[in-house]
């Protein structure tokens, strides 16, 4: 098997999906027009499709409907995020219901009420961000809200769905998802595990919910005192703890800056091998890397560009005279300077990318004498400082145990 498939955090995949337009908002009735108008004029990029019957009335650029949309609904299902019915929730369920297919693609659905008392979030509460949809249509129109899933209405942990406003990804959205909702929701003995990634998960200001408990790292920890671990962290943890790993659940934080140089005309397909090997041998996950650091004389190189391009790794660069000058590089060469500028290219662009005083992975070398050519390789962690409240609140917590046993 390939190296790009079996390497843990996932494979690329180079099909993208289709691009959504943001709301589109459906009307059959004089009043929902009324309240179809006001909406989108408030939501940006929303498309209003209103039926034949009141499309003279309607703003310029609205969609015409045609009636019955059962037939245009299919057709158009996956053209928006969020699909606005001003129609009872009844006749929603029925048009939508045989185009359903998973909870991971299909777009959110709120429907209104034709007095506009209530929105009510109907599909895609979580992943499809049907929930949050549903707040700002009602806040749009003044109307009451109406969300029934558990985890928001009790204001806890979205296990699903965690940190996806920070760039966060699920490693495995089949792996003990479902058991890790329920865990949560039903305030049982949850333990959260940041290795990395920011502390803004949960609001810096709030006690984390009941049941869930912080620490750092997954030392000493007591698998028969916990329901579930929910683990944020850009190593193998499957591999390297997988006995924490069968009970928990594992989130990729974009926290690796990779650092590279290469020979000039270096093919993209050697630097992939060799950043997908480097990750695999080193136990780190490729959903974790957020950028990829070079010099500025390499700022056009072909082969880093379309690396850059297919895996949507941003390539920031810096000239020699700064990298030359970064501490924490651990290895400089003579050579390389006479040709660079710099005596590290990889080890100090990784640290500057990263904004780190230490490399996580110091520079290693790549090369296939087939192909003549070599390229360098290096890994910094973005810094985090962790939940301040909650640490001291362990602190406090641990001082105490230490005084009662003492």
């Amino acid at each position: 098997m390939p190296i790009k498939d079996k390497i843990e955090g996932g494979s690329h995949k180079d099909e993208k999906p289709k691009m959504r337009k943001p709301f589109g908002i459906f009307v059959i009735t004089r009043h929902g027009l009324e309240i179809g108008r006001k909406l989108s004029a408030q939501l940006p990029g929303a498309e209003l499709l209103v039926s034949k019957r009141f499309i003279d009335q309607a703003p310029a650029g609205s969609v015409k409907l045609p009636l019955p949309f059962s037939p245009f609904l299919r057709e158009h299902f996956e053209d928006y995020d969020c699909h606005i019915f001003i129609i009872s929730v009844g006749a929603v369920v029925r048009m939508i219901a045989p185009l359903l297919k998973s909870k991971k693609t299909d777009p959110a659905v709120v429907c209104i009420d034709d007095a506009s008392q209530f929105a009510i979030c109907l599909l895609s509460g979580h992943v499809g961000r049907g929930n949050a949809f549903t707040g700002q249509i009602a806040e749009a129109i003044g109307a009451q809200p109406v969300i029934t899933t558990a985890s928001d209405v009790r204001g806890t942990l979205t296990v699903d769905i965690l940190g996806r406003d920070l760039g966060w990804a699920l490693e495995d959205p089949e792996h003990n998802v479902t058991r890790g909702c329920a865990a949560v929701v039903n305030e049982c003995n949850v333990l959260f595990v940041q290795e990395t990634g920011e502390p803004g998960f949960w609001p810096e200001d709030k006690p984390l919910p009941p049941g869930v408990s912080y620490q750092r790292d997954l030392r000493n920890i007591d698998l028969t005192q916990w329901e579930m671990v929910l683990i944020a962290s850009d190593r193998d943890i499957r591999n390297l703890h997988p006995e924490i790993y069968a009970q928990g659940l594992v989130y990729r934080p974009k926290s690796l800056v990779i650092g590279l140089g290469c020979d000039k005309n270096t093919p993209f397909e050697l630097l992939e091998r060799g950043v997908l090997k480097f990750l695999q041998e080193n136990r780190l996950a490729l959903a974790s890397v957020k950028s990829i650091a070079t010099i500025d004389i390499k700022k056009e190189e072909p082969g880093l560009l379309t690396l850059s391009e297919k895996y949507g790794w941003p390539m920031e660069h810096w000239p020699a005279s700064e990298l030359d000058v970064v501490e924490g590089v651990e290895n400089r060469s003579e050579i390389v300077k006479k040709y660079t500028g710099t005596a590290a290219v990889a080890e100090p662009a990784c640290l500057l990318g990263a904004g780190a005083s230490k490399l996580l992975l110091p520079k290693q070398k790549y090369t296939e004498p087939e192909i003549g050519k070599n390229m360098t390789m290096s890994v910094a962690r973005i810094p985090f400082g962790g939940r301040v409240q909650d640490i001291k609140q362990k602190s406090l917590r641990d001082e105490k145990g230490m005084r009662i046993n003492g």
